[in-house]
């Protein structure tokens, strides 16, 4: 009868509910949730310093209205630099084709 007993425990030990696979299986989700989370956590202290910067200064307002924008202060020319390997040259019309 004992021996009836140990084998029908070591069973649920090992394949039942709560078993040894699904313990596994449990411990490698928390693994792979804890790697999820120390990336969202990089991300969003990275948003946060940008927050703090656009709210404690004009020079971050400044400098992304310039980069993302394109925008200029009054009385500043704007040049762009053309490479000119880079830069397609303009279609030739053919002759008595409209324009």
């Amino acid at each position: 009868m004992l021996a009836v007993l140990l084998a029908w425990l070591q069973y649920r030990l090992w394949f039942g509910k709560g078993g040894r696979h699904e313990v596994d299986a449990l411990q490698h989700q928390v693994t792979q949730q804890a790697y999820d989370n120390t990336g969202l956590k990089q991300r969003n202290d990275v948003l946060a310093a940008e927050v703090k910067d656009l709210k404690s200064g004009e020079a971050a307002i400044e400098e992304r209205a310039r980069s993302e924008l394109g925008m200029i202060r009054p009385g500043e020319t704007f040049y762009r630099v053309v490479d000119e390997a880079k830069a397609a040259p303009a279609p030739v019309p053919e002759a008595g084709a409209p324009p």
